[in-house]
Parts: structure tokens; C-alpha cells; sequence
């Protein structure tokens, strides 16, 4: 905010209601990541008893839906271990490290267009960084290393070993998600999250999927492998690892990975969404003819509509397909999805050549 003195100078001051709105959009969000998560759960064990021909939880509240409360009482108050021959800090900093890289990703991520409240204009995004989705693979790129130190500060070889699968099967991936990526880059001119959305929304009011299918396809695998999700969950095989890098963690310290592992998934929903679907726009209506608080507030339930949609997809997929041996999964990772990624990359340099002459 710009203001002037007696003599005309110029004098910044700090907006401190523009604070406050920033600081309460962040509670906002951070609460509902965790909600959201906590009731993943739930819906993970529920589709998966509707698969299986089961029940599922169904005891705690109605319908089970209090199941998540309970579930999170029990690793509230369960005894807290650390093994006498685990590195102590390490071994806390760990699920801690694991459960902060997954909450700060959705800084980026545009949740609405703009609410009208009090005179103001409130932007329903954290922060409009100009280089979003490379603050995104930032951040999820340490998010390995709450994996690794978790598997190393345990101090247990089967912890260790699975800490490594995570860590090879991170990087592996990543780069073919990279490289799609770099196709609808050069398509969108942006590495804004925000502005991706709004020429999503602009005429001819095409979303990239039609112009991106392959590069959809690739950053989805990727994407299931990045959050640990069957059938990619290698790092967690419980019949080979014994529970894999987190077997020496109890209470909340397991809860942190459990629920990382979840916030992942709900992130991982709402990027796919934003890059590829649209974002929070509102399918087959105009925005420009509703109230500005209206599209807002229907463009965020358009969004979260979308993020569950691909939640039951990744739920889907791992009650339906059995998982991967590890050669199996680097040689996918590898031979497979990089050469797709690269093809598709150097067709769309094709595409836009061609367009532009």
C-alpha cells in the first residue's frame, strides 16, 4: 500500500488486513487438506469394501463416518516407541520432514478465481509465483528425503532397503513427469499455475487434456508412483519389507506418514485438475454471467468435484491391479515412460513450429 506524507513523500505502508486474509486462507486450507485426508481414509477402506463385495467400516458413528476420529484417537494417545538403536533426531525429523514438503505444495495451487468481500478482492490462492510448478517439483523432490531419513534413522535393513526403493523410484519418475510437463509448457508460454487455468477458461474454452492426452497419461502414472500409491507402492511392501520404511514408527510419527501419504494424493488430484482439467473452471457455464462471489464459490466446489473424481481413480487403480516387481517398475519408469515423454515433447515442438509459420 502506497500513502504520501505532509511533503508529498512517498511513504510504504505494510497492508496488514492483506496479511490477515493470506495467514486465514492458509488455516483455511491446510484444515481442509487435513480433513480431506482424514477422510480419505475412510473412503479408501469403503471402495474398497464396495469392490470386495464387503461392508467396511460401519461401527463407529453413522454409516462409520466417525471411523477417521477414532482411527486418529488411536494414534493420538498409542505409546510413542523410538528403538534404542535408531539416530533419535533424525528419527523424528523424518515423518515430520515428510509431512511438511506435502502440506506446502498447495501454496500454488489457484483453489478459485476471486471473492468480492468488504471492499476488497481476495484471491483464493496462497501465493501467484510465476515459476508455480517449479516451486511444486521443489518441494515434492525433498519430500524423498523424509523417506530416506526415515528408513536410515530407524536403524533396521528392511527400513533401509525399502528408504531406497522410495528414493530410486522418486527420481526415476520424476523425470518423465518433468519432461511431459515440458510439453504443455511450451503450449501454455507459463510456469504460472494461475494463468494455465485462466487460458484453460479463455476462448475457445478448451482444456489442455484435449491438447495434452499422452502427457496426461504420462504425469498420471508418474504422479501414482511419486505418491507411493499401488502399483507402485514398493517402498510399503508389506510382503517383502515388513511394512517398509516407516515398520519402526508407532503413534503419530506413523500417522504423519500415513497422512503425507494421503495430503500427497489430494495434491497430486488438484495439480492434474489445475494443469490438465481446467482448474476451477465451471464446465459448460460462463463465469463472466454469474456474480464474481458466485463463480468463486462454484468454481471452488468445480475444482474439489474434480480432485475427488481422481482420488476414486487412485483408489480404483490400487484395489485393481496387483503390484509391480521392482524390475518391472524401473523398466517402466525408464524404458517405457521417458521415451513416451520425450516423443510426445518433441511432436508438440512440431505442432507449435508448424502453427507459428
Amino acid at each position: 500500500m502506497i500513502r504520501r506524507d505532509l511533503n508529498g513523500m512517498t511513504l510504504l505502508a505494510f497492508d496488514w488486513i492483506f496479511l490477515i486474509e493470506k495467514l486465514v486462507l492458509i488455516a483455511v486450507i491446510i484444515t481442509a487438506s487435513l480433513v480431506i485426508a482424514m477422510y480419505e481414509t475412510y473412503a479408501e477402506r469403503k471402495v474398497a469394501a464396495w469392490m470386495q463385495d464387503r461392508r467396511g467400516p460401519n461401527r463407529a458413528g453413522p454409516f462409520g463416518l466417525l471411523q477417521p476420529l477414532a482411527d486418529g484417537g488411536k494414534l493420538f494417545f498409542k505409546e510413542e516407541i523410538i528403538p534404542n538403536s535408531a539416530n533419535k533426531w533424525l528419527f523424528i525429523l523424518g515423518p515430520s520432514l515428510a509431512m511438511l514438503t506435502a502440506m506446502m505444495t498447495c501454496a500454488v495451487v489457484p483453489w478459485g478465481s476471486s471473492l468480492h468481500l468488504f471492499g476488497r478482492v481476495i484471491d483464493l490462492q496462497v501465493a501467484d509465483i510465476n515459476i508455480g510448478i517449479l516451486y511444486v517439483f521443489g518441494v515434492v523432490s525433498m519430500g524423498v528425503y523424509g523417506i530416506m531419513i526415515g528408513g536410515w534413522a530407524s536403524n533396521n535393513k528392511f527400513s533401509l532397503l525399502a528408504a531406497l526403493r522410495g528414493a530410486s523410484q522418486v527420481i526415476s519418475y520424476e523425470l518423465a513427469m518433468g519432461i511431459s510437463l515440458i510439453a504443455l509448457l511450451m503450449m501454455t508460454g507459463s510456469l504460472s499455475m494461475k494463468t494455465i487455468v485462466e487460458q484453460q477458461i479463455a476462448n475457445p474454452h478448451w482444456w489442455n487434456i484435449i491438447y495434452q492426452p499422452l502427457g496426461f497419461l504420462i504425469f498420471f502414472t508418474c504422479a501414482m508412483a511419486e505418491c507411493n500409491r499401488a502399483p507402485f507402492d514398493l517402498p510399503e511392501a508389506e510382503s517383502e519389507l515388513n511394512m517398509g520404511y516407516h515398520q519402526e514408527y508407532s503413534s503419530m510419527k506413523l500417522g504423519f506418514y500415513l497422512f503425507a501419504e494421503y495430503i500427497n494424493m489430494f495434491i497430486s488430484s488438484a495439480i492434474m485438475a489445475t494443469l490438465y482439467f481446467g482448474g476451477y473452471d465451471i464446465p459448460f457455464v460462463n463465469e463472466a454471467s454469474l456474480a464474481p462471489n458466485t463463480a468463486a464459490i462454484l468454481g471452488v466446489l468445480s475444482l474439489l468435484t474434480k480432485i475427488f473424481i481422481f482420488i476414486f481413480v487412485f483408489m480404483w487403480i490400487r484395489w485393481t491391479l496387483p503390484r509391480f516387481r521392482y524390475d518391472q517398475l524401473m523398466d517402466l519408469g525408464w524404458k517405457k515412460l521417458i521415451p513416451l515423454a520425450l516423443a510426445n515433447m518433441l511432436i508438440t515442438a512440431v505442432v507449435i513450429l508448424l502453427k507459428n509459420h
